[in-house]
This record gives structure tokens, C-alpha cells and sequence, in this order.
């Protein structure tokens, strides 16, 4: 099975994952995430390893586990955003969990199996809106002609009688497409049948292991009980009525039974789950207080991790191909404090490196949606052009680190709280400034921020 990459961009061509080499891999995070390649070239190694695994003998693709992957390091050094841009990358259905919100059975918690349950249903996601985009033309012509047969309706004709080119109510209506798809008929009011949403054909119930919901579809067995589903005149605009058809018609053209194939396939070949806080779930029982349950939960996340049998409400699900990337600063507890059987299923560990001033400087104005371009745009809304001398990026990184070295160390986002006061003044008068052009030079920048920096007790509530 190819997986392919949707790069973002609609003037680029389509990329084969299984055309990008562990570099090209790393090259492509290194638009998005600066610095810590030792990160980088384990995921990429993993991601490499599922294509070089597909093109196995059926027999030994079957024995061939995914490396899953522990990051070491602090907040805000990129360990999410490798992960997130990762699968972006893969085109795979990718789910982030807080290893903290789970417990073990028996307590009141999230049940560990969920994950998969919810990496299925992004998978169904990914896949439909896939399968809406291969039909959208159609799923548009349709809407388009049942919208026309509202706004002009066809009289009886005899059967022996045959529509050409000359025949008046085809110009007409042709004349009307034309109308609207130029949206000169946008504001007209039209009334058409639409579905009444129906009732919830399921039920969920509340388990020891969290919330499930049966397979049982009670609108079948008490058709009474739930008069979903009837159909009703309703009036709107056509604008309005345009989306809700095009949106009728592509439920009617998307084959979801296809759609469950494909995403239960992809989410056992393919699928992510970044596992946070690892850290906060690690270490041995002390019998009282918070730490109660920390080693049953690793318990429970292990036969995922290991590879088990899920129940879905689309079918059973393999996790032995699922790849599992772990993070956690690792202050109080390491590695090691992880049950063994759990530890030996992360055979990959890579510590992220503190960022530096330099790095600090990378992330203002290298990455693709770099701060600084952020800023920029985001003012540029407002008729506000606003440029940043380079003195004036090296100022902000210097107080971005100086502030981590303070107070806690955040990493980058320290520099979202910066940025964000930095521009507070500009940002505020931003509709009601006569001069558009500001510059944001080194001066500027030590006289927002000097004093709260230099400041150490106001840094800490401000900055």
C-alpha cells in the first residue's frame, strides 16, 4: 500500500511517501520544527521503515514491529510538533493523548483502548474528506441540477418529445446555471425539501471502562420513539441551499462502508499516537496519593503498545503496526522508572536539546509559518505593514532566553508571550493608525520590553 502526502500546497504536485528518503524526511521537518536532529532522524528511520516494511513477503511484513520512540526533553523544545508535522507528512491518522488523563481499570477515568477508538474516528475523517474531494465535481453538478429544477421547474412533456439545443426552457435554463454560478442569484429565496436530522440511532452507556456506545440501533427496533429523518419544506437563500444539496449529495455519493474499509486498514498501517507526559506515569507505587494507579496504567497501556485486538464500532482493529511515540521532560523520574515490559517496547530514545539564543532566533524567521510571518500577516489584515529590522529579532530572542533562564524554562512558547507583548500597542491601535508602515527595530524592542524583563518578580507575572 502506497501512502501519499498532501502538501498543503494545491500548486505542488502530489509526493509518494515511499519517494522520500530518511533525509528528504528529515528536510521536510526542518521547515517546521528547528533544530533537534537526533529527534528528527528517528522518526524519520520509522516512518521510513513502514514503507521499506509494505514492500515485504506478506509472512515477514507480519513479524516486522514499528520502533516506537521515547523523547526526553522539556516543554516547548518541538517533541509535539516533530510528531504532529510527522504524520502530517505520512498523510496517517495521528492522535495526541496526555498518558495523565488515563487510569486503570477499576477507577474513574478514560479507559486506554479509547485511544484507538478515537484514532479510528480521525481515520474515518482523514478518508471521507478524501473521498468528498475525488467526488466534490459531482457532488456540485447534482446540487447545482436539482437547485435548477426549484428556481425553474420543467412542465410534463410527452415521452415521444425530445429537449435540443433550440428548445426555449433549455436556454433559459442554461442562462440561470450561468446566473448562478456567477452568484447573481445568491440572495434569491428558494424552498426546498430538506431532512430532518434524526434522533441518535445508538445509545451510550457509562462502563467501568468509560463511555461506550452499543451496537444496537434502537430507531430500528422502536421506529415509533424516533420520527427522524422525515422530510419538510424549508426557505432560503440559494447561497444557502446551494451548500446544504452539495453537502446531501456527497453523503449520497461517499460509499462509508468503503470509507471504514480503507480507515481501519490505514489506521493499522499507518496510525500515530503521541503519547505526552509520559513522565507523569512513571514510577513505582507508593500505596497512597496521587501516585495510586500510575503502574496499572502503564499495565493497561502495554497490550496496546505490545499489540492487541480493539473493538470499534467499525470492526476489529490490529495494533501491532500502530507506531507509539512517547515525550516527557523526565524531571523527577526517567526512563528507567517505566515498568520493564513497557521500557522494551520503546526500543528508541532520543533526548531533545534546551533551546538556545540562537535557536531562538531560527524559530522567529525560518519555519514556514514562521512568528514573525505570522505577525506580519495577521496585522497585514489591518492595512498594517509591518517589517522587522534584524537587530530587532536577535533583541527579542536574547529576552525570550533571558526570561527562560529567569523563570521556568518553556522553551519557544516563551517566545508567543514576547511577540504578544512586544506588539500589544500596535496591535490594539492597529484600526485607528494613520501611519501604516512600522518598523520594529532593536530600540523599540528594549524600550517594550526592558523594564518588565530586568524586572524579575514582573517577568514572572508578565512575560
Amino acid at each position: 500500500m502506497v501512502i501519499y502526502l498532501s502538501s498543503g500546497e494545491p500548486e505542488e504536485e502530489t509526493i509518494k511517501l515511499d519517494e522520500l528518503t530518511p533525509r528528504q524526511i528529515v528536510a521536510e521537518l526542518d521547515k517546521h520544527v528547528v533544530g533537534q536532529n537526533a529527534a528528527k532522524r528517528a522518526v524519520a528511520v520509522a516512518l521510513r521503515n513502514r514503507v521499506r516494511r509494505q514492500k515485504l513477503p506478506p509472512d515477514l511484513a507480519m513479524d516486522v514491529m514499528p520502533k516506537n520512540i521515547i523523547m526526553i526533553g522539556s516543554t516547548g523544545v518541538g517533541k509535539t510538533e516533530i510528531a504532529r508535522r510527522l504524520a502530517r507528512l505520512a498523510n496517517s491518522p495521528f492522535l495526541k493523548v496526555e498518558a495523565s488523563k488515563f487510569t486503570e481499570v477499576g477507577y474513574v477515568g478514560r479507559d486506554v483502548e479509547s485511544i484507538i477508538r478515537d484514532l479510528v474516528e480521525i481515520g474515518i475523517d482523514l478518508v471521507r474528506e478524501e473521498k468528498i474531494t475525488e467526488i466534490q465535481d459531482k457532488a456540485e453538478f447534482n446540487a447545482e441540477e436539482r437547485l435548477l429544477d426549484v428556481l425553474l421547474p420543467s412542465p410534463p412533456r410527452p415521452e415521444e418529445s425530445l429537449e435540443t439545443e433550440e428548445d426555449p426552457l433549455l436556454r433559459t435554463r442554461e442562462k440561470l446555471r450561468q446566473q448562478l454560478r456567477e452568484g447573481k442569484l445568491d440572495h434569491r429565496t428558494v424552498e426546498i425539501e430538506v431532512t430532518e436530522k434524526a434522533a441518535p440511532g445508538g445509545i451510550e452507556i457509562i462502563t467501568p471502562q468509560g463511555i461506550e456506545e452499543m451496537d444496537i440501533n434502537i430507531r430500528d427496533m422502536l421506529p415509533g420513539l424516533f420520527p427522524g429523518g422525515r422530510k419538510k419544506m424549508r426557505r432560503m437563500e440559494v447561497a444557502e441551499a446551494m451548500e446544504y444539496l452539495i453537502s446531501e449529495e456527497e453523503q449520497k455519493l461517499v460509499d462509508m462502508d468503503q470509507v471504514a474499509r480503507i480507515a481501519l486498514e490505514r489506521v493499522e498501517n499507518s496510525g500515530i499516537v503521541f503519547f505526552d507526559e509520559i513522565d507523569k506515569i512513571a514510577g513505582r507505587e507508593s500505596g497512597h496519593g496521587p501516585d495510586v494507579s500510575r503502574e496499572g496504567v502503564q499495565r493497561d497501556i502495554l497490550p496496546i503498545v505490545e499489540g492487541t485486538s480493539v473493538n470499534t464500532r467499525y470492526g476489529m482493529v490490529r495494533t501491532d503496526h500502530i507506531l507509539f511515540i512517547a515525550a516527557g521532560a523526565f524531571h523527577v523520574s526517567k526512563p528507567s522508572d517505566l515498568i520493564p515490559e513497557l521500557q522494551g517496547r520503546f526500543p528508541i530514545r532520543v533526548s531533545l536539546d534546551p533551546l538556545t539564543r540562537e535557536d531562538f532566533k531560527r524559530i522567529l524567521t525560518e519555519p514556514k509559518n514562521s512568528l514573525v510571518r505570522q505577525y506580519t500577516a495577521l496585522l497585514e489584515t489591518e492595512g498594517i505593514r509591518l517589517e522587522f529590522i534584524e537587530g530587532a529579532i536577535d533583541c527579542i530572542a536574547d529576552f525570550a532566553f533571558s526570561v527562560n533562564q529567569q523563570t521556568e524554562d518553556i522553551g519557544a512558547r516563551r517566545l508567543h508571550t514576547v511577540m504578544e507583548k512586544l506588539l500589544d500597542e500596535i496591535s490594539f491601535n492597529a484600526p485607528d493608525l494613520e501611519e501604516k508602515d512600522q518598523r520594529i527595530d532593536a530600540a523599540y524592542v528594549r524600550k517594550m520590553l526592558a523594564n518588565i524583563v530586568e524586572n524579575e518578580d514582573l517577568s514572572r507575572y508578565i512575560l
